[in-house]
């Protein structure tokens, strides 16, 4: 396989849409405010439900393994997509917004 296609946190605007791949334990502990989830092993049912966009598609999960996996994948199936180095560690670290799915202060699980 070729170079996984990869961007960095730091080049991705706070309110990037982005495809959280982590789990659901994850992503209601802390996501980034414009990502759509779709867990790593929904991702081949659910391909209808990958937003459209002029941009690659940053595919992001805790600390890059798993989305590598899931651009891998889709850029096989002919989607332009990119993997988030460092995933969302890397998001919480360099400040970026969080939100969660409950009232406590959103964290990256």
């Amino acid at each position: 396989m070729d170079q996984i296609p990869t961007v960095h946190v730091t080049d991705l605007p706070d309110d990037a849409l982005v495809v959280d791949v982590r789990e659901a334990d994850e992503w209601a502990a802390g996501h980034a405010p414009g990502a759509v989830h779709i867990p790593l092993g929904e991702v081949p049912a659910r391909l209808g439900e990958l937003p459209e966009s002029d941009e690659p598609l940053p595919v992001i999960c805790r600390s890059g393994g798993r989305s590598q996996r899931a651009v891998q994948w889709l850029v096989q199936q002919g989607f332009d997509v990119v993997n988030v180095d460092g995933g969302m560690r890397a998001w919480g670290t360099s400040g970026k917004p969080l939100t969660s799915e409950h009232t406590d202060e959103p964290y990256v699980l």
